[in-house]
């Protein structure tokens, strides 16, 4: 064995010595990761949890756990799809900025150049409405759902403009205040209709989900298909299973319990724009590495700096809101975020740009604030090299 193959061995072993060094105590944050999250469906607060957290061409870590369907003993799978809410918001704030892009529209032109019968304000323009600081009213949207065998009769544009029709009144002057606001995205996403000629729905499928290569059995607007459906929960003897009884007909949305759990029936949000998508852990991560890309296929540089720029109000102080996403902090790394809930079901996703790094977590439970749950799995991992 010459000189020149010793030396070579000598650093290999060296650099086995230090990653080996490096991966160990990875290992063991992997380790407390699996016992958070195991605890979740040991100590009955899910059914099931998916976490993924991921850089831009790979995986970190995953976990997937749990029963898609407790009746029948199903268990939760790449496939299993969820109903994901809120998450939505952020595809109508890159669909508005995609028209942008395209010359449709101006973000800071008042929406009422857009729609007719504005009632709110000829002062409020498409950003207000983006970063919700528009003043548009929230009504407790728990009752804004319909079963899956009445989607295909349901009007949502009957529906909301009777909303509309009783809160036709801003709460606050443009930029007054952060108010977070679910009919503000059913105008966003009337807007979009308007200016690009298409249902909403197909806009975001033909610009977006098909764009980032996501196929209809993985994220879409409808349950494609109905075995990967993944049921949504409630906890039978808790405050909200009781309050929600005055919000929606139990008996139709509702099936019988089983153990600790009450199971929703397949159902549809009534405003596909501000909370619609239904998809799968995958589908997540595939639209995050994409939004993470740096000539992403959705949106251009300029673009995505001002889809992640935070809102300041009139008075300077900082809204904590972007165009649809959230900022906040983690172990000194900024992050942008978004929640998604409602019955049965709650997730979060969350991208950190200066560590290259997104990540999402899923649960078939009930969910109805955003519980910054990402902050007790990443806290694990996001200061790590890889």
């Amino acid at each position: 064995m010459n000189k020149t193959t010793i030396n070579i061995i000598f650093f290999l072993l060296i650099f086995l010595r230090v990653n080996a060094l490096v991966a160990q105590p990875l290992d063991n944050n992997m380790k407390e990761i699996d016992k958070i999250l195991g605890a979740e469906i040991a100590g009955n607060k899910s059914p099931s949890v998916q976490y993924l957290i991921f850089k831009k061409d790979g995986i970190i870590y995953k976990y997937s756990g749990g029963l898609a369907d407790i009746e029948n003993k199903i268990t939760v799978s790449e496939h299993s799809a969820y109903n994901l809410f809120s998450i939505t918001k952020t595809f109508t704030a890159l669909a508005v900025l995609q028209l942008q892009e395209q010359g449709k529209l101006d973000i800071n032109e008042p929406a009422s150049k857009y729609l007719q019968n504005f009632t709110y304000g000829k002062n409020i323009t498409i950003k207000h409405l983006l970063n919700h600081s528009a003043g548009i009213p929230n009504p407790i949207p728990l009752s804004w759902i319909h079963t899956a065998n009445r989607h295909d009769s349901f009007n949502r544009d009957e529906f909301f403009d009777k909303v509309m029709r009783k809160h036709n009144e801003a709460d606050f002057s443009p930029n007054e205040e952060f108010s977070y606001s679910n009919l503000g995205y059913v105008l966003l996403g009337r807007i979009i209709e308007k200016v690009s000629g298409l249902q909403y729905e197909q806009y975001v499928e033909q610009n977006i989900i098909q764009k980032v290569g996501i196929g209809s059995d993985e994220l879409s607007f409808t349950i494609v298909h109905p075995k990967q459906q993944t049921a949504g929960y409630i906890k039978k003897w808790s405050l909200l299973n009781i309050l929600l009884g005055f919000f929606i007909d139990k008996s139709e949305f509702m099936s019988d319990s089983h153990g600790a759990w009450k199971p929703f029936n397949n159902y549809y949000v009534n405003g596909p724009y501000y909370g619609g998508l239904i998809g799968t852990s995958g589908a997540l991560m595939k639209y995050l590495q994409s939004l993470m890309a740096d000539n992403s296929v959705l949106l251009g540089n300029e673009s995505k700096r001002l889809l992640f720029t935070e809102n300041f109000t009139n008075d300077g102080e900082a809204s904590g809101m972007c165009l649809s996403w959230f900022t906040g902090i983690l172990n000194g790394v900024k992050y942008f975020s978004h929640a998604g809930g409602g019955g049965g079901y709650y997730c979060e996703i969350r991208l950190y740009p200066d560590a290259g790094t997104a990540s999402m977590i899923i649960f078939n439970r009930t969910g109805i604030s955003d519980e910054r749950y990402l902050d007790k799995v990443d806290t694990y991992i996001i200061n790590r090299k890889f």
